[in-house]
């Protein structure tokens, strides 16, 4: 009897194990169903946006996309315009965080401090990009990659110090205090006052459009997607738990985003050094595991910038390959980062300006250049293309783990830190154009947050390529309607600068000491 039993068992729990695995296949088909239809349909309607966006010209043997020409000229024309301002006054944004020209009596209009307005911006663009995208970066085009990202990133600075500046100046303060600002704002009012509020109108609706879609896209459903599937290469999970993961994380970005700016801000203060801390950490083990590797990744590096051996067109393959990552990194001209330092406390928008020009370098020449140092001491990336296969996340986990197995599960919760503090900075800067076109209030912004939440859910639950692809663009789209509104304020933002520095050397802008804080 009692045999008969455990065969009884034996069989029940064979039947419910072969159960479950029918239930999940069959749950996994209808995911991959769902996953095709949803990019077919991307693929076959929004094609010719990207396809626009993306565009590129032959120079060589490689492809020049066009908007990364139109990023890069922006930097270098504001970069000589504002006399190089990226470098001479590095010391004064450290020193404006610091709190050395914030009088700690004064009530001043905002919602959050110099560096929370920095960290906050600082985990919208500190993602995913510099650990898969440098990765992908140094797979194409070699070593030599590196160089011209660091170009890109300092230069970079003084589009991040421009668009910041005027987020500041032109911001509207709500009668609950709250802060609306960014580019629908400075764009529509500072065109207005130069002649041409038809233009400005138009740029900021556009801005806004483009926002809303690349904020559910690129700012959070390739986040969710790649936590997961980050949690899938270190843990095993099963892909089609990806709805799990969702969940998880949608519930954890709602809980931080109903709590608006200042709930955002708290959180990325705390997240973003611990993250940064992290995987800054775990490079530095792995260079000093490896010192004696560092200087030859470093020959490495300028020498595959000036002569792009062994690279898919050479030195302009190279180039190109590190100025994509830079502009896609850093975000500097997007205009994303001027509606996180609007809400910043302070009365002078040439601050927030300069605090803002230390992203393009944190995030570009600190942290990109460390995951590029890891990969080119590795040697694992054969340029144009890794003979073991290994490109993007692949290659950056394979880097790291080569000098010790415990960094794939270091880095999986690098990743998902990562994708999580993306998701609430980039929900911020969705609700912000959301709210600019469909007008303030608590019932209008909770419809945006849960629409938000909900998109968390489908990106870690689906595979796609042209859902992506379009998100992307529409990001990057935003830099067009930008970068025009900004060639038509630079002069404000002199004007601002000018008289700042005057005040300060006339005496008028007092100093306080920092060390008594």
């Amino acid at each position: 009897m009692r045999k008969t039993r455990e065969l009884m068992s034996l069989f029940l729990l064979a039947f419910s194990t072969s159960a479950m695995a029918e239930e999940m296949s069959a749950f996994s088909k209808m995911i991959n169903g769902i996953s095709e239809s949803v990019d077919g349909f991307f693929n076959d309607y929004t094609g010719w946006f990207v396809g626009l966006i993306f565009k590129s010209v032959p120079v060589g043997e490689a492809s020049f996309p066009i908007i990364v020409g139109w990023l890069l000229l922006a930097a270098i024309i504001f970069t000589v315009y504002f006399g190089f301002i990226q470098f001479k006054r590095a010391g004064m944004a450290i020193n404006i965080i610091k709190g050395k020209y914030t009088d700690p009596n004064s009530k001043e209009e905002g919602e959050v401090s110099h560096f929370q307005a920095l960290t906050t911006a600082l985990s919208g663009t500190v993602g995913l990009g510099n650990i898969a995208g440098v990765g992908a970066a140094l797979a194409i085009g070699g070593p030599g990659a590196t160089f011209w990202m660091i170009v890109c990133g300092l230069l970079g600075m003084a589009s991040k110090f421009c668009e910041c500046t005027l987020g500041v100046k032109y911001r509207t303060v709500l009668p609950s205090g709250a802060i609306s600002g960014g580019p629908m704002y400075y764009l529509s009012q500072g065109l207005s006052e130069k002649g041409f509020a038809g233009l400005g109108k138009a740029l900021a609706i556009g801005f806004a459009l483009m926002c809303i879609l690349g904020s559910l896209g690129g700012g959070n459903m390739f986040q969710a997607n790649q936590a997961h599937a980050m949690l899938t290469y270190a843990f095993d999970v099963p892909s089609e738990y990806g709805i799990i993961t969702g969940i998880v994380m949608a519930c954890l970005v709602f809980s931080v985003i109903v709590g608006g700016m200042p709930s955002i801000a708290s959180v990325t203060e705390r997240v973003v050094p611990w993250m940064a801390a992290l995987y800054i950490g775990m490079a530095v083990i792995v260079i000093g595991a490896n010192i004696g590797q560092v200087i030859p990744a470093f020959a490495s590096i300028i020498d595959g910038a000036f002569t792009g051996a062994g690279v898919a067109g050479g030195i302009v393959g190279a180039l190109i390959q590190g100025l994509k990552r830079a502009t896609f990194s850093n975000e500097a001209g997007v205009g994303s980062a001027a509606i996180a330092h609007s809400a910043v406390k302070t009365k002078e928008p040439i601050t927030e300006g300069l605090v803002s020009l230390l992203e393009p370098f944190i995030d570009t020449v600190v942290i990109c250049t460390m995951t590029a140092l890891v990969i080119t001491i590795a040697g694992l990336n054969v340029a144009p293309f890794d003979g073991s296969g290994l490109t993007g996340v692949t290659l950056t986990a394979a880097s790291f783990t080569a000098t010790a197995g415990i960094f794939k599960y270091l880095l999986a919760l690098a990743v998902v830190l990562f994708a999580f503090s993306t998701m609430i900075s980039w929900s911020y800067y969705g609700l912000k154009a959301w709210t600019y076109l469909f007008g303030e209030g608590k019932k209008v912004e909770l419809v945006f947050k849960l629409i938000f939440c909900v998109f968390v859910v489908v990106g870690a639950t689906i595979q796609f390529g042209a859902v992506i692809d379009f998100s992307d663009a529409a990001i990057f789209a935003m830099s067009i309607f930008n970068i025009i509104g900004l060639y038509f304020l630079m002069p404000i933002v002199k004007k601002e600068l000018q008289s700042f520095i005057a005040r300060i050397d006339s005496g008028e802008i007092k100093t306080y000491d920092t060390k008594s804080k």
